[in-house]
């Protein structure tokens, strides 16, 4: 009894050392740490900027050695350089005492470190509030700063191409976007969002207005809020992909009224395609018409919506015979139908809480696109991906029961996440090309596809394992549990768009023009899709998967009929 009661004795003892150990460890460390909080704290009085935060070029340029005496009598160095020199060598620009490592025999040094040691510390007490000086536009861009604009009207100043970044927005990155697609401008808001076109208003705003840090660049200027930065696009930058160009739609009969469905005109002789493109992309017309030696813009309207292509040959005479026929070729140009890109959070909070629910890999993010542009109201997500909200998925980041979206992502199933909802739109997708689709996610990301090892490791059977009965009990549970319902399959709806989403959007309780759904028809792409053959085996499914596939195919085409809808398209019969 003595020997485990002395045992006991012992591991108390040492446990008593530990903790107070322990303890006396904790309070010197809270101790150093309000010695620190104390000594960062003590104030300096308020002054001015120093020349190093005011000619940050000179700066770095003399404190690295990269410019010395003889430099200053060139006649090649600018003069804003020399200014800045001139004031780092001034005597009333003494450093101020502070740490003894601080100190150096060099003034120069002395200023770099001092700058240096400030901004760590400024850094450590939060971000900095920045005035109207505190950000400049980008020194390094290729392109012009040409002003700050005001962008709070019903419209936006900048109608093309928009993508968002939270984290890594450059003034460059921007650019590089929109010289891709051919645009003249480049505008930044709010630190982290790209806006691109090729008009801007008469008058802009006072440069102060426009205060906001770049996410990814630190001291160049991204607008602010309702406020554009403007640059304009010079040239790509080096490394950058290369410029987009027209991509042949076809051969089509020309409209009865062409001065109503051309709405601008260019005839030269011997236009190519590449002058046509051009001219209507400066326009931002996302349609180039050739006729002979005629080029005309347009937009797809009712009139002429390209659904009926003619044979190729009948546009393939020379130029003088074309230009008597009744035929064009019509070729997309670079930038995009801006008549269906401006998008806002609803008004009201919405009434009716409506999902837009379907299986993992079944084409929700692209059906959240063609909704946004068809309707003019983002859409909301259960989920939260910043790689959607970069790509301007804005009610990505709003809470998803705040009812300020048209619809709400969702992937879920089961009895209580289907009744939070007062309606859904159900979008159903071929089991296997949805497997495909989901699983190429999980390896390689939206746009990206599974390597060959994911495909023969045990990692591809056992997905499919477990998410074929998914895709089944997914749509079995909004069937059985959904309060109103519009099911809608992913392969009518690439065949028959408009019309589909036509149905979708009456679904959504909103009246949109047809000249809009068009303009969805021609920007029907969106962000998000795979390009290029992928490498695996087309066929990755064993007999032994086809068998278990195919029996929930046969299981949700029975509950479908049973509840009054079509079946599943022919496509998905068993193969």
């Amino acid at each position: 009894m003595a020997k485990p009661f002395f045992r006991l004795q012992k591991f108390l003892r040492r446990t008593q050392f530990l903790l107070f150990f322990l303890t006396a460890a904790y309070l010197m460390t809270g101790s150093l740490l309000l010695l620190q909080r104390a000594r960062v704290a003590l104030p300096q009085g308020p002054r001015a900027p120093g020349p190093l935060q005011t000619l940050p070029v000179a700066a770095v340029a003399l404190g690295v050695g990269l410019l010395d005496s003889r430099a200053l009598h060139d006649p090649r160095v600018s003069p804003e350089l020399l200014l800045g020199v001139d004031m780092l060598q001034s005597p009333l620009t003494r450093p101020r005492p502070g740490p003894r490592w601080l100190r150096s025999r060099n003034s120069e040094l002395r200023q770099l470190r001092r700058r240096w040691f400030h901004h760590f510390m400024s850094d450590s007490q939060g971000p900095p509030a920045l005035g109207p000086e505190a950000p400049r536009p980008a020194i390094h861009s290729r392109g012009t700063y040409v002003g700050c604009f005001s962008d709070d009207g019903h419209e936006r100043t900048l109608k093309g191409a928009v993508f968002y970044d939270l984290r890594k927005m450059t003034v460059s990155h921007c650019q590089d976007a929109c010289a891709e697609r051919s645009y003249v401008y480049a505008g930044l808001e709010a630190g982290a969002e790209c806006y691109c076109g090729n008009r801007l208003p008469a008058t802009s705003v006072g440069l102060e207005e426009c205060s906001h840090e770049c996410k990814g660049e630190k001291g160049s200027v991204c607008g602010a809020v309702d406020r554009l930065s403007v640059y304009r696009v010079d040239e790509l930058q080096p490394g950058s992909r290369k410029r987009r160009t027209a991509t042949y739609r076809g051969c089509f009969r020309l409209p009865e009224n062409m001065t109503h469905a051309f709405p601008s005109s260019l005839i030269q002789a011997n236009v190519t395609v590449e002058t046509c493109s051009g001219f209507c992309s400066q326009k931002e017309f996302p349609l180039a018409i050739l006729r002979g030696w005629e080029c005309y813009c347009a937009y797809p309207t009712p009139q002429f919506n390209l659904r009926d292509a003619m044979d190729s040959s009948l546009c393939g005479q020379d130029p003088e015979a074309q230009r008597l026929a009744e035929y064009c070729e019509v070729y997309q140009t670079p930038v995009q139908d801006t008549r269906c890109t401006d998008r806002r959070f609803l008004p009201n909070k919405s009434k009716v809480f409506v999902a837009l629910s379907s299986f993992p890999g079944a084409g929700n993010t692209w059906a959240r696109h063609l909704i946004e542009h068809a309707t003019g109201f983002y859409t909301g997500s259960y989920y939260f991906d910043g790689t959607l909200y970069n790509k301007g998925f804005k009610g990505e980041k709003d809470h998803w029961r705040s009812r300020r979206t048209i619809c709400v992502k969702t992937h879920e199933s089961g009895r209580r996440e289907i009744e939070m909802f007062d309606s859904a739109i159900l979008l159903i997708r071929n089991p296997y090309r949805s497997l495909v689709a989901e699983f190429n996610r999980k390896c390689a990301g939206h746009l990206g596809y599974a390597a060959d090892r994911n495909w023969k490791s045990k990692e591809w059977p056992d997905f499919v394992n477990s998410y074929a009965s998914w895709w089944s009990s997914h749509v079995l549970d909004w069937l059985k549990y959904g309060k109103r319902l519009l099911v809608v399959h992913y392969e009518e709806l690439r065949r028959s768009l408009v019309p589909t989403l036509r149905e979708m959007v009456a679904f959504l309780n909103v009246s949109v023009s047809e000249e809009r759904l068009l303009c969805v028809e021609n920007n029907k792409e969106g962000s998000f899709r795979r390009r290029g053959r992928r490498s695996h085996d087309p066929e990755p499914f064993t007999p032994e998967m086809k068998d278990l596939i195919n029996g929930y195919i046969r299981t949700v085409d029975k509950a479908l009929r049973d509840h009054n809808w079509t079946g599943l398209p022919r496509e998905y019969v068993p193969r």
